[in-house]
C-alpha cells in the first residue's frame, strides 16, 4: 500500500490518508468542500460545495497521476436529498461518459456541517 498526499486538497483531519493506492487502484477518502488553502468550508450552497468537493477529489487523482476519467465508482453523501438535482448538475460537469458507477445517499450529518461529501475509487 502507498499513501498519497497533495497540498492541493485538504489535509486529513483525522487518522486517515487522503488516498491509498494498492494493486493499481486508488481509494480516495471522502472529500468535503474545504478550501485547501484556508481549511475553511467554501461559501455558498450545494452547487458551490459540490464543485469544491469534486475539485478536491480531482486534485487527489492528479497527485496519483490519474484524472477523473480513471474514476470507476463514486459515493456522494448529502445532508439533504432535496439537493440531489443541484448536486447532479455540478457533478455532471466533472465526469464524462462512460460515467463512473455511483451511489448517492442522504445522511444525518456531515463533518463541519457541510452539505456534501464525495469519495472516489479509481483504476490505472
Amino acid at each position: 500500500m502507498k499513501a498519497l498526499h497533495t497540498d492541493k486538497a485538504p489535509a486529513a483531519i483525522g487518522p486517515y490518508s487522503q488516498a491509498i493506492e494498492v494493486n493499481g487502484m486508488v481509494f480516495a477518502s471522502g472529500q468535503i468542500p474545504l478550501d485547501p488553502a484556508t481549511g475553511n468550508v467554501v461559501e455558498g450552497g450545494i452547487k458551490e460545495q459540490t464543485h469544491q468537493a469534486l475539485t478536491n477529489a480531482k486534485a487527489i487523482m492528479e497527485a496519483a497521476g490519474l484524472s477523473l476519467a480513471n474514476v470507476v465508482k463514486t459515493t456522494v453523501f448529502m445532508a439533504d436529498m432535496a439537493d440531489f438535482a443541484a448536486m447532479n448538475e455540478v457533478y455532471s460537469t466533472f465526469f464524462t461518459e462512460p460515467y463512473p458507477a455511483r451511489s448517492a445517499v442522504a445522511v444525518k450529518a456531515l463533518p463541519k456541517g457541510v452539505l456534501v461529501e464525495v469519495e472516489c475509487i479509481a483504476a490505472r
